[in-house]
């Protein structure tokens, strides 16, 4: 019996060894780490995914409708995969700022890229991982069985928000549609004030708390003694590291447009800018003043753009002979404190879901974390790696830990590439998908923090056999 196990235990070995020599990487004495799953649900799959080019807002797209953007996102998503848009089950699209005029975005986008006017389509909204929203809206669609070939996406168009009249002047104006004499009219005319005109601007502001999300970023930044110098080392990295990418030809998922009464195409994204640590240092607070450390280098930037994704189960991709990038594998969305945690929100969801999936911070391969500010990615770092944070807020025995920074945002992220709001979410996760097949590996995280003191996590696995284009 003895020499049994010796012998199989020398040619187990032998195995071993040789194909470690022959450049084998995925087998070894030690499995590779598997994700939990439930047995009952079915696997869902990104078949693949779109964006416009993201711009800075008032730029090449500001004589756009938002709906344009998002008909350009759907159209492309289309012809990347060469579906027929009669498969289509459902679609579920994100927006933020909503134009008054096509509240349903998802269904006018829809209607304007000539799906069938019988697909059902909604629009989500939850800041900044509306997108993200929008995916997981379809992954519980599809896990009920409820339908089979989803598209998910979001579209953010920051040239053009809605500015409104004064609530006085709106109240007037109402009043004097409903009067039905010359009298009633004059009547209403006489309690007019010049200070009705002044209109209410949209702000970046919490509802709940009245405060800017940089001035959150910046007390958030303080609590945890990030330093100005850190956040602007952060951004520089996120500049150069989305730079690099884009002359390399990663971003597969941008899809050029043709703008109506702009001459070049729009082809790249045009916030990209590799600056030096000393013209960053130079830059003064962008919110608190004279002290504060956010400024507008080491903050995202307002941002026009679109995405779109395709999702489904794995049977229907075989069915449809698509070839997918990734399992859709899990996810969850954490809230706190709007006031004191309002961008904490990966630093709350990705131990949840690390804990969920049964995995730890060495078996995630690739990290696409949303950049809303270089202090608050400093600052959720931070608190990872803090006993007193993960013990206090989280319950745990002791701090997670660092993620492998080799592994974090290799292509850039919010901070460089752009933030429309509701279509970062899909960036995220197609950055993610080609990632791990540019990057050799198997399991990425995506997180992002919300207005709203909420966030989300999610994990997908590289698909066998996908490509990155």
């Amino acid at each position: 019996m003895n020499v049994r196990i010796i012998q199989n235990r020398k040619n187990f070995i032998t195995l071993t060894n040789f194909l470690r020599s022959h450049g084998c990487r995925y087998l070894s004495v030690q499995a590779a780490a598997q994700p939990k799953r439930n047995a009952n649900t079915q696997n869902i799959v990104l078949v693949d995914g779109v964006r416009t080019p993201f711009l800075t807002s008032g730029t090449s797209y500001s004589n756009l409708m938002p709906h344009e953007l998002a008909r350009h996102s759907l159209l492309s998503l289309l012809q990347k995969t060469r579906l027929d848009k009669e498969l289509v089950d459902y679609i579920v699209y994100g927006t933020v700022i909503q134009e008054v005029k096509t509240s349903n975005i998802g269904r006018e986008a829809a209607l304007s890229a000539g799906f069938s006017d019988k697909t059902p389509a909604h629009t989500v909204t939850m800041a900044c991982i509306s997108s993200n929203a929008a995916i997981t809206t379809g992954m519980g669609l599809i896990a009920t069985n409820t339908y089979d070939v989803i598209v998910a996406g979001g579209v953010e168009f920051m040239s053009d928000v809605p500015i409104r009249h004064s609530r006085k002047m709106r109240s007037l104006m109402l009043k004097a549609n409903k009067a039905k004499t010359l009298g009633q009219r004059l009547a209403l005319l006489s309690t007019f004030r010049p200070g009705f005109l002044a209109p209410e601007l949209p702000a970046v502001a919490e509802f709940s708390s009245g405060e800017t999300m940089g001035h959150s970023a910046d007390r958030l930044a303080s609590a945890f003694n990030v330093t100005r110098k850190e956040q602007d080392d952060y951004a520089l990295r996120s500049h150069v590291m989305a730079k690099k990418a884009q002359e390399s030809g990663y971003f597969t998922d941008l899809v050029p447009f043709k703008v109506r009464g702009v001459d070049q195409v729009v082809d790249k994204d045009n916030g990209i800018r590799v600056s030096t640590p000393e013209s960053l240092a130079k830059l003064k607070p962008a919110f608190v003043k004279p002290y504060g450390t956010i400024t507008a280098a080491n903050a995202s930037f307002l941002s026009d753009g679109a995405s779109a994704c395709l999702i489904m189960t794995e049977e229907k991709a075989k069915q449809l002979g698509l070839k997918p990038k990734a399992y859709l594998r899990d996810f969850l969305y954490v809230s706190q404190d709007p006031v004191n945690q309002l961008l904490l929100g990966p630093a709350y969801g990705i131990p949840k879901l690390l804990k969920k999936a049964g995995l730890t911070l060495k078996d995630i391969d690739s990290w696409e974390i949303h950049e809303a500010f270089a202090g608050q990615i400093v600052a959720n770092l931070k608190a990872l790696d803090s006993d007193w944070f993960c013990k206090t807020y989280l319950g745990l025995s002791e701090k997670v830990g660092t993620p492998d920074l080799s592994k974090w945002n290799n292509w850039g992220g919010s901070l460089s590439i752009g933030h429309p709001f509701a279509a970062t979410g899909v960036r995220l996760c197609m950055h993610t998908a080609n990632r791990l097949v540019r990057e050799d590996g198997k399991l990425g995280v995506v997180a992002a923090c919300a207005a709203g003191g909420q966030g989300v996590a999610m994990l997908l696995e590289r698909y066998p056999g996908a490509t990155a284009d």
